[in-house]
């Protein structure tokens, strides 16, 4: 099969049949998301995910291994620590964690999470809130804001993405995906009931990218937030209900087939 050559509906068709092979458990074991399925509490899980969804870029066991760490420096009480930690509990040293992710970003960002629940109701309340934003990406920089409303370390706001500003965002949609979708075939925990999976957007990076634009999906060369709403049109051709199941089948081809 020559890949630009493939089109709607026999795209929709083979991307439906990959979709439901790579949306499995086993998918669960190589990927960052094996994070917050350790814990059973929603909390836990919303707040394990967040973090982990922040340090997901590079090698995944690298990542996998990153974000164990974190949760150990957590007590393995993410939701717990955040609410009840002190200055004491928090290592002051610019220690690297993952990557260009240290110790200075993980004390902010464990701050101004409990800022988010205790003034916000989580992060889920802003996200889904219309007057942050028309739709989903201008409320991801919107929320962007708000998490660096406290005093902050100027070198800790690269770590979340401004949609609005051109980012993909690709890491944030990542994390909306496993909130959000149904957790009926075991994978992502739609344990968020105030977004629908119609509103969300593929997690675009340079491996699904490239995937897209060989299947005729995307035009544009570069990775950012316009590329993000050419995709999603055309997903949402597919399946305006579930585009993002998509993301499955476009990742599956480039990193389990070599496509």
């Amino acid at each position: 099969m020559e890949k630009l050559k493939i089109r709607i509906p026999e795209l929709k068709e083979f991307l439906d049949e990959k979709a439901l092979k790579y949306e499995s458990p086993s998918f669960i074991k190589d990927d960052p998301i094996i994070i917050p399925h350790q814990f059973s509490n929603n909390r836990d899980i919303e707040i394990s995910a967040f973090i982990t969804s922040v340090i997901s870029w590079g090698n995944r066991k690298s990542i996998i291994k990153s974000s164990k760490n974190i949760m150990s420096y957590m007590d393995n009480s993410p939701y717990d620590f955040i609410m009840n930690h002190s200055k004491e509990d928090l290592n002051n040293t610019n220690k690297s964690i993952h990557r260009t992710f240290n110790m200075t970003d993980l004390n902010y960002f464990i701050v101004s999470l409990k800022n988010i629940y205790e003034n916000y109701g989580g992060i889920e309340n802003i996200i889904s809130d219309k007057n942050n934003g028309s739709n989903i990406q201008e409320r991801i920089s919107t929320f962007k804001k708000i998490f660096f409303s406290l005093n902050h370390p100027d070198r800790s706001k690269k770590h979340l993405p401004s949609p609005i500003y051109g980012s993909s965002a690709k890491r944030f949609n990542m994390y909306l995906r496993w909130m959000v979708r149904s957790n009926k075939k075991g994978v992502d925990f739609g344990i968020w009931k105030k977004i629908n999976k119609s509103e969300l957007s593929i997690p675009l990076d340079v491996h699904t990218g490239r995937i897209a634009r060989d299947l005729g999906l995307l035009s544009r060369n570069q990775n950012d937030s316009k590329s993000v709403q050419e995709i999603d049109l055309r997903l949402r051709e597919m399946d305006p209900v579930d585009p993002v199941k998509y993301d499955y089948a476009l990742f599956g081809l480039g990193v389990y087939e070599k496509f």
